[in-house]
C-alpha cells in the first residue's frame, strides 16, 4: 500500500461517494467515544495470552488489553467517571490484565481515573504508562524526557495510579534534546528502585530502539499500526522488535475508530474534546476517498459473521504472535465485541485474499498535523 499518496482521482472521490449513498445518512452523525462499532458480540472472556518482551522483563498479558485514554481525553463528551470505572472492571472480569494510560491524557485525569478502577485487583493486573512531556496550566507544553523530569513524573502516577510500581513505563514521545541513553539509564535506575519493572518507549525509530535496549532492555515499542498505516513494517520496526525479543503494542488499532465502519463525511465530532476534528485524515473528502476500506472490511467480515472493527483487529493479531492491540472504548458492547476477536480462526487463504485487496488501496491524508508529526520517527 503507498501511504504516502494523498491525492485521489476524481473518479475514486465520486466512486466512493456512490457507493457510501444513504448509508452516511443511516449512520450516526456524533462520532463514537471509543474504538469498536456499535454492533454487539456475545458476551465472551479472553483468555489467550501472549508475551511482551523476553527474559527478566517479559510480561504475560491478555491477547488484547484495554486503551483507556478515550474515557478521559481526546475523544469527545466524556463519561460520567462511574460507567468508566465499571467498563475497566467490566474489562478485568472478562479477562484483560493489561490496562494502558498516560499522564498527559487528561492531563492527570486518566491515570486517577484507572488508578481508582483497579485498586481492587490491582495485583492481579499490569498497568502501563508514560513520560515525555512538559504540562503547563494543564496543557502539554513541549518536550521533556530529563532524568529529573522521568523521576517526577513516575513518582506522581505512581500515586494518581495508587500503586507503589508501574508495570510499563513508556517514553511517550523522545525529546531530541535529550539522548535515549539517559532515559534509558533513568529507567533502569527507577527499576532498580523498585519503582518500575519495565521500559517501553514509544513512535520511535529502529536506531532509537537498539540503543535504548542496550542500556535497558525494552518489553515493548508502542506505535499506531493498523490496515492504513503500515509504516512500523516498512521502515524496520517490527523486524527489529522480533530480533531483539520486544513486543509490539499497537494503539488506535481502528485508526481512532474510522475502520469501524461508525463514522462518515457527515460525522460531526465534539471538537472541545477530540482531536480528530483536526486531523487531516478525518476530513470530510479525505474519510470519503478512504471509504474503500470500510467496503473492504465489511465485505469479507459479513460472509464469515464479523463486523469491521473484529477484521481490522483480527488483521493485526495474525501478523507477528507478539502483537498486543490496546483498543479503546467506553462501552461495554463494544468491549465484549473487541475481545471475541481472539478466538477468530481465519484460513491463510483468505487472508491472502484480503492482503490482495488491500494492497490495491491507497491511503488519503497524513495520520497526524504537521506539529505532531515532527514527534514521531515512524
Amino acid at each position: 500500500m503507498n501511504q504516502d499518496q494523498n491525492t485521489p482521482s476524481r473518479r475514486s472521490f465520486l466512486k466512493a461517494g456512490a457507493l457510501l449513498g444513504t448509508a452516511w445518512m443511516a449512520s450516526p452523525t456524533l462520532a463514537a467515544s471509543g474504538e469498536a462499532s456499535n454492533r454487539t458480540s456475545p458476551a465472551t472472556s479472553i483468555t489467550k495470552r501472549r508475551t511482551l518482551g523476553n527474559g527478566k522483563h517479559a510480561l504475560e498479558v491478555s491477547a488484547l488489553g484495554l486503551g483507556c485514554m478515550g474515557m478521559s481525553y481526546h475523544r469527545g463528551r466524556i463519561p460520567d467517571k462511574s460507567v468508566s470505572i465499571a467498563l475497566i472492571r467490566k474489562a478485568y472480569e472478562s479477562g484483560v490484565n493489561f490496562f494502558d494510560t498516560a499522564e498527559v491524557y487528561g492531563p492527570y485525569t486518566n491515570e486517577t481515573l484507572v488508578g481508582e478502577a483497579i485498586q481492587p485487583f490491582r495485583k492481579d493486573i499490569l498497568v502501563s504508562t508514560k513520560f515525555g512531556f512538559n504540562i503547563e496550566n494543564n496543557q502539554m507544553a513541549g518536550l521533556n524526557g530529563r532524568p529529573e523530569q522521568i523521576r517526577k513524573v513516575a513518582e506522581e502516577s505512581l500515586k494518581r495510579l495508587r500503586t507503589d510500581v508501574l508495570d510499563l513505563f513508556y517514553q511517550h514521545r523522545q525529546d531530541p534534546n535529550v539522548p535515549i541513553e539517559d532515559v534509558a539509564g533513568t529507567v533502569k535506575d527507577l527499576i532498580a528502585e523498585g519503582k518500575v519493572r519495565n521500559f517501553g518507549l514509544s513512535e520511535v525509530s529502529v536506531e532509537t530502539i537498539r540503543r535504548a535496549h542496550a542500556v535497558q532492555p525494552v518489553t515493548a515499542v508502542q506505535s499506531e499500526f493498523h490496515l492504513m498505516w503500515h509504516r512500523v513494517i516498512e521502515n524496520g520496526v517490527l523486524a527489529a522488535c522480533e530480533e531483539l525479543g520486544i513486543g509490539f503494542v499497537p494503539y488506535s488499532p481502528i485508526n481512532r475508530g474510522f475502520l469501524s465502519g461508525m463514522l462518515n463525511p457527515q460525522t460531526k465530532f465534539f471538537a472541545e474534546n477530540d482531536n480528530r476534528a483536526g486531523l487531516p485524515r478525518f476530513q470530510p473528502d479525505a474519510m470519503a476517498a478512504n471509504w474503500p476500506f470500510i467496503e473492504l472490511l465489511t465485505d469479507f467480515g459479513h460472509q464469515r459473521g464479523l463486523t469491521p472493527t473484529q477484521v481490522s483487529l483480527a488483521w493485526l493479531m495474525k501478523q507477528k504472535p507478539y502483537i498486543v492491540s490496546i483498543p479503546g472504548t467506553t462501552k461495554a458492547a463494544h468491549l465484549m465485541e473487541n475481545l471475541a476477536v481472539a478466538d477468530i480462526t481465519i484460513s491463510d487463504a483468505d487472508w491472502k485474499a484480503f492482503d490482495d485487496a488491500l494492497g490495491k488501496l491507497t491511503v488519503e491524508g497524513d495520520r497526524y498535523t504537521q506539529t505532531e508529526r515532527s514527534r514521531v520517527q515512524n
